[in-house]
């Protein structure tokens, strides 16, 4: 997927939108694939990109997070940790899929299929710069946005 354009998708967006990727031209973007709201490490995940989010708009970088939670499990998260870029609700996995994150997991012994954090990095062409997967969240927030700056 590296230096190809990126998996083209249409989801439905906290706000009201429908996000389709490739109307989303002309400026970079972050997708972020998150495995739950509300959780510990989907949360603070949210909260670095939302804490560095004024860098990245800077660099006119876009930031999207996707997991396979409603809407309305969107709109709640995005209010109550005040983040200022969109949720994507990939209910039927359709990104997912695209981008390869579905895993099999392990949960307390038991195996669980479900998200791989993972981060795709999309030039202003749309084209796939970079991807990281099985991210660890501590500082992975400032590695995505030092490689934004090389974007430009």
């Amino acid at each position: 997927m590296l230096d190809e354009p990126a998996p083209d998708f249409e989801l439905p967006a906290t706000g009201g939108t429908l996000f389709r990727l490739s109307r989303a031209k002309g400026s970079s973007l972050v997708l972020y694939f998150y495995p739950k709201d509300n959780t510990p490490g989907c949360t603070a995940e949210g909260q670095n990109f939302r804490d560095l989010y004024p860098q990245f708009e800077k660099l006119r970088c876009a930031i999207y997070g996707v997991s396979r939670d409603s809407l309305k499990s969107h709109e709640s998260f995005k209010a109550k940790m005040s983040f200022p870029f969109e949720l994507l609700s990939d209910t039927e996995e359709a990104a997912c899929k695209l981008y390869d994150v579905i895993r099999m997991k392990n949960m307390y012994g038991r195996k669980v299929r479900g998200i791989e954090r993972s981060t795709f990095a999309i030039d202003d062409k749309g084209v796939m710069r970079r991807e990281w997967r099985g991210v660890k969240v501590p500082g992975h927030a400032q590695e995505v946005l030092e490689f934004v700056k090389t974007l430009k």
